[in-house]
């Protein structure tokens, strides 16, 4: 549509700007769109949560699958293009003078760029962090308390629009969303997260549960795309896109396509039904030594450690159901090891301690 071709050309030269103007930034804004990267949830934040307080390190790992595959669904309904080959295919700029948009290793994202998977998985994520770290001092009374309290509410906000906004920008900077995109991605992201402050039955949630609502998630999505594909619309269609338009191959990941987000999610889910249905995160988690610090923070170290190994694990892509079926694997064992095999072999280890030193 017209106010479509509007926006978009509009949104061209801010990208345009920001590579000219902000050139210097150029690794700041690489560095902040890699912040913004879902994947980082379950590496990083929600080991470092989990070990220090298990609802809110649940309540992170169920706001960013369900995030997720909202963002997934709406990119699906939105058709949303990417600046990079949006500029190659319109007809709006006259005698095919396209603007020339630099692009970069991370650019080359294959699905459809409406609304930002990282805006909206950064906005969930730190909406969840923020709002846990301001429950612990909304509880204090005294007077000089409450005025702790403001200015801690005041810091921890300014932090979170901080780099939100940083994200925003780092992703329209190269040029793989745009400014309308992001935005769009930042408030979504916090409703997710505002939606599951009042859903308190996720803490309770049996293996049973946690099963059925990856089949849910998992034969709505694929439901919706084959009923779609048999009205003859591609939901696919950004990927022939991608590959044609990005200015490297290699920079073309088959990590970044639909399903392979769907897949991980979905494979991050169970592993966390999974480790906290088990003997293992009882006997440990809920055990004599849950409530140590010495204990928990030799689990955060332990998960954070474990975890950067599972980089090295490298997942062969020459076969796309392969693909997905090692990635789904992988994202189970992520969440696993940082419920119950780590604090298990935590916990066996200062047990055994403490029995020698006896």
């Amino acid at each position: 549509s017209i106010k479509m071709d509007l926006l978009h050309s509009n949104g061209v030269l801010i990208i345009q700007h920001l590579q000219r103007d902000y050139r210097a930034y150029q690794d700041f804004l690489n560095f902040m769109s890699h912040v913004g990267d879902p994947r980082n949830i379950f590496s990083i934040y929600f080991p470092l949560w989990f070990q220090l307080n298990q609802v809110v390190g649940t309540k992170m790992i169920w706001v960013a699958v369900i995030g997720d595959w909202f963002n997934l669904i709406f990119k699906w309904i939105l058709f949303g293009h990417r600046p990079y080959w949006w500029v190659q295919e319109t007809m709006i700029y006259p005698n095919q003078s396209s603007p020339c948009l630099e692009q970069f290793p991370i650019t080359c994202e294959t699905g459809p760029g409406s609304p930002s998977g990282h805006a909206m998985g950064s906005s969930c994520i730190w909406y969840v962090m923020v709002t846990a770290a301001l429950s612990y001092t909304v509880r204090w009374k005294d007077k000089s308390a409450v005025t702790l309290h403001r200015l801690t509410w005041s810091f921890l906000w300014s932090i979170f629009w901080i780099i939100q906004i940083s994200v925003c920008i780092s992703r329209v900077f190269i040029a793989t969303h745009f400014p309308h995109q992001v935005i769009l991605g930042v408030f979504a992201g916090i409703l997710v997260a505002e939606a599951f402050e009042h859903t308190p039955a996720i803490q309770t949630a049996s293996l049973r549960m946690y099963i059925k609502t990856n089949l849910f998630l998992f034969i709505f999505a694929l439901g919706f795309y084959l009923v779609l594909k048999l009205l003859d619309i591609d939901l696919l269609w950004s990927v022939p896109k991608a590959k044609k338009w990005c200015a490297n191959p290699d920079w073309i990941n088959i990590d970044t396509t639909p399903f392979a987000g769907l897949v991980r999610n979905l494979g991050a889910l169970f592993g966390l039904g999974l480790g906290i249905n088990s003997e293992m995160f009882i006997t440990s988690c809920k055990g004599i030594n849950s409530c140590k610090i010495s204990f928990r923070m030799l689990c955060i170290a332990a998960s954070l450690a474990t975890l950067q190994l599972y980089n090295f694990v490298k997942i062969p892509t020459h076969t796309e159901y392969l693909f997905y079926i090692l990635s789904f694997c992988k994202s189970a064992a992520m969440p696993l090891t940082v419920v119950a095999l780590v604090p298990y072999c935590v916990h066996s280890l200062m047990r055994t301690t403490e029995k020698k030193l006896n």
